[in-house]
């Protein structure tokens, strides 16, 4: 990469936290900003997270089984605990996405023989029903180019979680259902739809193929594994609920 495309990925994500922080979204980057493939989309993403401090955590996911997992950092001050009250300007789309994260509860450092899936489960402290709630630095996320819209965190914008799930090592994923509800209407149902097909399958990518960028996994970091119900946006003044049929429940609401 050169000096001056590095100079305009710096500049990228300058735009994309000037439009996080003031409120005032893009239609898209300018183009000769925009990611031109997945490397300088991460470059983009690490320099956004910076910004806000230590990271707590990545999301990983994957449009379906064949696919290869797209990851990004999530920043610590993001997280919170369910029943959490999310109030302030920094909520303008209010996306949610009903999602299965883990607590890493053991370091993961990048080594040259490639973490087995049993070693990486074995890491895991704990499972967790969790919502991703998205936010943007764009006017309309589904009409800007992908790559822009990956280089801003995939759109993270904060992450409630749920209590532990003891038995999450014997449960059928594919056979678990999810309930969104917003004010106590549920606006999504499904079975078995988060979008990778194993969604266990993750974790170890991210460790092996993702160590590169992460510098291990750490922890105390957590690791959330794609949507089982879509984006789903949600008013200014609203409750949240998520359950899960076997993996528990979450909750949380907006204000203002």
């Amino acid at each position: 990469m050169t000096g001056d495309r590095e100079r305009e990925l710096m500049n990228a994500a300058d735009m994309l936290l000037d439009a996080r922080r003031t409120g005032t979204p893009l239609q898209d980057l300018p183009q000769a900003l925009r990611p031109a493939d997945m490397v300088e989309v991460y470059t983009v993403q690490d320099v956004v997270a910076q910004a806000f401090g230590p990271i707590g955590g990545w999301k990983i996911g994957a449009p379906d089984a064949q696919s290869v997992p797209t990851f990004a950092p999530m920043p610590l001050a993001w997280m919170s605990a369910e029943g959490a009250t999310l109030s302030g300007n920094r909520w303008r789309y209010r996306g949610l996405e009903a999602e299965i994260a883990f607590l890493l509860g053991e370091d993961l450092p990048p080594r040259s023989t490639p973490y087995t899936r049993d070693e990486v489960l074995g890491a895991v402290a704990s499972c967790h029903p969790i919502v991703e709630e998205l936010e943007t630095a764009f006017i309309d996320p589904t009409t800007t180019t992908k790559f822009s819209m990956l280089a801003d965190l995939q759109m993270h914008g904060g992450f409630i979680y749920g209590p532990a799930f003891a038995h999450w090592k014997s449960t059928d994923w594919n056979a678990e259902r999810v309930t969104l509800a917003i004010d106590g209407s549920v606006r999504v149902e499904r079975t078995g739809s988060n979008t990778s097909g194993d969604l266990l399958k993750l974790l170890p990518w991210l460790a092996n193929e993702g160590a590169a960028r992460t510098g291990g996994l750490q922890s105390g970091q957590w690791i959330t594994t794609g949507s089982w119900t879509g984006n789903t946006q949600a008013p200014e003044r609203s409750s949240v609920d998520v359950a899960f049929s076997t993996a528990g429940k979450v909750s949380f609401h907006f204000v203002r």
